[in-house]
């Protein structure tokens, strides 16, 4: 049997009948009307405009998965192969906006609500007042300002984890003991730094350190007592735990970089410091800023530490943003304040992320000469 014709013909946009393009658009725009109708029933009945509605959700999400499927369908239906790439990614796509743009979605809803859980009225919305509130809360302002400190610290950080890197890149004796060694605080969760350091080294009366703050003359070696004192502590711990992480990735990146370079600077007579800051230093500016981003990003969730040891005190001087809203949750049960405040916070952190993102570019095209 002889086979003619092109084998490997494929369907595209012109072999494509009107009908079946229409059939791909109403079946895309008919469940997304179905979709949006649940929706506003369901947001009808739960603002108590109407009595209709549903006991949960529930159906609203049965539609979207009703319209993810339609939408599949109709992108092979309209545009043949074209549709069925499309298909490699959309699925994954439609995942994501159900996980994360519909939780932002409702915590935005929340946040414009009086929604205290151990009120027996439920939520009701409020309007502007949780900004009002945020406005004038000199917690979560004082909480914003530690966010301050706390990251502002990441520089000295930055050259403690390079200063490490240094010296393990060295000839050193027992360099891959001290590998190991340095990066042992890392392998430890931030709970079990804070139980282990917070709570029991440094405890008042018993701890190993705090007997020998008081054999080194320190009469009462209170390491949370006063406000200053309490965020120092807090940002060693949080410090002593994340710079094996900093100095591993600037590690990597000294292993990785030419050594011509250096020796064509050291015959050309350049002295130590000159080829740290004029070869070295430039060269690793790539990876020192993506250990130091990376790092701003832990360091904007810190709360573990803070909620373990000292929860949020003396009188809330140690907290953080995180920890403020964790427990403006769990000690005062606030879901639309803390929801607000979380918001916020999210707004704050891209903006602030996206900027320093755009500086850090200038700054390697500044030092290298790239781009």
């Amino acid at each position: 049997m002889s086979m003619t014709g092109d084998l490997l013909h494929t369907v595209d946009a012109e072999d494509l009948s009107a009908a079946r393009i229409r059939l791909g658009r109403g079946l895309v725009w008919g469940a997304f009307g179905l979709l949006a109708a649940l929706f506003a029933v369901q947001a009808l009945f739960v603002s108590q405009v109407t009595s209709l509605g549903f006991d949960n959700w529930r159906p609203v999400l049965f539609g979207y998965m009703l319209w993810a499927i339609a939408l599949c369908v109709s992108r092979v239906l309209i545009y043949g192969e074209q549709g069925k790439k499309a298909l490699f990614v959309l699925p994954a796509a439609l995942f994501v906006i159900s996980m994360v743009v519909f939780p932002l979605v409702f915590a935005l809803w929340i946040s414009f609500s009086d929604w205290n859980l151990a009120s027996l009225t439920g939520r009701r919305f409020n309007g502007l007042d949780n900004v009002r509130q945020m406005m004038a809360d000199p917690f979560y302002w004082n909480a914003m300002y530690n966010m301050v400190l706390y990251t502002a610290v990441i520089l000295v950080e930055y050259a403690i984890a390079f200063g490490l890197a240094l010296l393990l890149n060295a000839d050193i004796a027992a360099r891959k003991f001290w590998r190991v060694t340095f990066l042992l605080p890392l392998m430890l969760s931030p709970v079990a730094v804070s139980w282990m350091i917070g709570k029991s080294m440094l405890e008042v009366r018993f701890g190993p350190l705090a007997k020998l703050a008081r054999w080194l003359g320190w009469e009462n070696p209170s390491f949370f007592s006063s406000p200053e004192l309490a965020k120092f502590t807090i940002m060693a711990m949080d410090a002593w735990t994340f710079i094996p992480f900093m100095m591993i990735m600037i590690l990597a990146g000294l292993q990785a970089m030419p050594k011509e370079v250096l020796e064509a600077a050291e015959v050309d007579g350049a002295t130590p410091w000159q080829r740290f800051w004029e070869v070295t230093f430039p060269l690793m500016l790539p990876v020192s800023i993506t250990a130091i981003m990376i790092r701003i990003i832990f360091k904007l969730k810190l709360a573990d530490i803070i909620i373990n040891v000292t929860s949020g005190g003396p009188g809330g001087a140690t907290d953080s943003v995180t920890s403020f809203i964790f427990r403006e949750y769990r000690d005062r049960s606030n879901v639309g304040y803390g929801t607000l405040l979380a918001i916020v916070y999210l707004i704050i952190i891209v903006i602030f992320m996206t900027l320093l993102l755009k500086l850090s570019e200038r700054l390697v095209r500044r030092y290298t000469g790239a781009g």
